[in-house]
């Protein structure tokens, strides 16, 4: 599962600058846009997050507020551990299991799955998830979603890292 069918490393990164020091991008808060395109590349989600990071040590807390272009809202807490140098696991909620992070250079790819909620029932999904660091502020994001291994579909998001003294 840790590779999803990808067949590349995050070491094939490992020379690209800037480097990701996750600690230090995920500190503060963070606000983030996205969308969810089905398997055939319409919109079917569009989505703003505002994350409030932390870290006590090797153990990150990463707060997520989203809210959906419908007015709706969620909210997920994720725990990151480093467990290695350039190795992480999370945990949140709605997470089955751990989430299993590695980075290289300006890279951080994520594996997991998600319970996630589809009409009355939770069904379990997969994430692919690459997430590349553009400066010291933008950092993009595309994320496969897909069950039994075939692609449901893809999400994609760009988060910015919000000056310390400027509050929503």
């Amino acid at each position: 599962m840790a590779a999803c069918g990808t067949t590349v490393e995050p070491a094939y990164y490992a020379g690209q600058q800037p480097a990701l020091n996750l600690q230090q991008y995920f500190n503060g808060t963070l606000d983030a846009w996205g969308m969810f395109q089905d398997r055939s590349g319409k919109v079917v989600k569009r989505f703003t997050v505002v994350i409030d990071c932390s870290w006590q040590g090797d153990i990150g807390t990463l707060d997520e507020h989203f809210t959906y272009a419908d007015g709706s809202t969620q909210r997920r807490i994720w725990t990151i551990r480093k467990t290695a140098d350039n190795v992480y696991t999370g945990n949140a909620a709605d997470i089955v299991g751990d989430a299993i992070g590695h980075t290289g250079g300006n890279t951080l790819h994520w594996a997991y799955v998600m319970a996630l909620p589809v009409d009355d029932k939770i069904i379990e999904v997969t994430f692919d998830d690459w997430m590349i660091l553009m400066n010291e502020k933008i950092m993009l994001n595309h994320a496969v979603m897909s069950k039994y291994g075939i692609k449901l579909g893809d999400i994609t998001l760009s988060f910015s890292k919000r000056h310390p003294d400027i509050r929503p």
